[in-house]
């Protein structure tokens, strides 16, 4: 208790002029008020919710695809081919009597596979890591991250990717094929293994410069902010400072990205399977799909076989552009 009457800070530390205890009880306060602001703008906004749902309901469909499928994937039904949609089959049949809508479902599984392997490999786990490394330590390990992330930069994405693909994937498969015969299990190459290994590690390959560089401009705005200069005087830890100090708080933009470049991924991997260079049968593909039926004829004869993978394939992309909008309003302070 003070002369004055006014209890001070218990101890009381200073730094540069600044009572550290104040800064961090503010920016624990600042940081719980942000996220609960975000949620409640979030949930008044009806095109981000609906984007949500959609996006839940349709990736949710391709995990519990073994599930909700009422056929195989490859399941064949030669007295029913190019069946219209109908009770038995709501989405119709292909050209051997498979089920549309259980083809659909195991796509969508594989766009879930891709995406999120992708997002989590190269998005999440190399770009914050390397975003927060460059920004945070700088001079070298600065200058070595963003020389390597702009070689990525000048190529165009797609052209990168396609050729990463096209040159690993002949070579996986070879590999995948010697262990099967030297260790005698079978079905590796079947199963679609290598395919998935391939077009996931090429989109992640891509897929990290953005987050990288994004992660790095904010890491260097809140690394002399007060908080983090109190930090530093108390002594903690470079590894404690930048996990517990810096990493929430370059979070909002980070997922905002990540909304935006999940529709992207889903995109190219569709893409990359129309090409001929991503997931092929038997393991169906929404771009395989697509290109299969891509022609004037059968958009004439059985519409069904190209628009319901087109509409899938629209509705993931869309809402997840949407989604990011309606996240960056949510999480953007300067609209509070």
């Amino acid at each position: 208790m003070g002369g004055t009457g006014v209890p001070a800070c218990a101890p009381c530390h200073r730094f540069k002029g600044v009572c550290i205890n104040a800064v961090k009880a503010a920016s624990r306060a600042q940081g719980r008020s942000l996220w609960v602001f975000a949620w409640r703008r979030f949930v008044h906004s009806k095109k981000g919710v609906a984007c949500l749902v959609v996006i839940v309901l349709l990736y949710g469909a391709g995990i519990f695809a073994p599930l909700l499928a009422p056929f195989g994937y490859d399941e064949q039904d030669i007295g029913n081919t190019l069946q219209a949609p109908s009770w038995e089959h709501p989405l119709g049949t292909d050209r051997v009597g498979r089920d549309m809508f259980s083809r659909i479902l195991f796509g969508i599984r594989t766009t879930v596979i891709v995406t999120v392997a992708a997002m989590a490999s190269g998005g999440l786990l190399l770009g914050i890591t390397l975003g927060l490394i460059s920004g945070y330590f700088g001079r070298f390990a600065d200058s070595l991250v963003m020389r390597v992330g702009e070689i990525f930069l000048a190529f165009p994405d797609i052209l990168l990717v396609i050729l990463i693909a096209a040159t690993l994937k002949p070579r996986v498969a070879e590999w995948v094929l010697r262990f099967e015969q030297l260790s005698g299990i079978a079905g590796i190459l079947r199963s679609g293994l290598v395919d998935y290994l391939v077009v996931f590690g090429a989109l992640a390959t891509v897929s990290w410069v953005g987050v990288a560089r994004v992660v790095r401009g904010q890491v260097l705005s809140l690394k002399q902010s007060q908080y983090i200069l109190a930090a530093r005087a108390l002594g903690a830890s470079h590894f404690r400072i930048i996990f517990r100090h810096i990493f929430p708080n370059v979070l909002p933009p980070v997922i905002v990205m990540v909304s935006v470049g999940m529709g992207a991924i889903a995109g190219a991997e569709v893409m990359l399977s129309w090409l001929g260079l991503g997931v092929q049968p038997p393991v169906p593909s929404l771009g395989v799909m697509i290109f299969d039926n891509g022609n004037i004829g059968v958009l004439r004869s059985d519409p069904y076989l190209l628009v319901f993978p087109v509409l899938v394939v629209a509705a993931i992309i869309f809402s997840f552009n949407l989604l990011g909008d309606a996240l960056n309003d949510s999480l953007n302070p300067r609209l509070r």
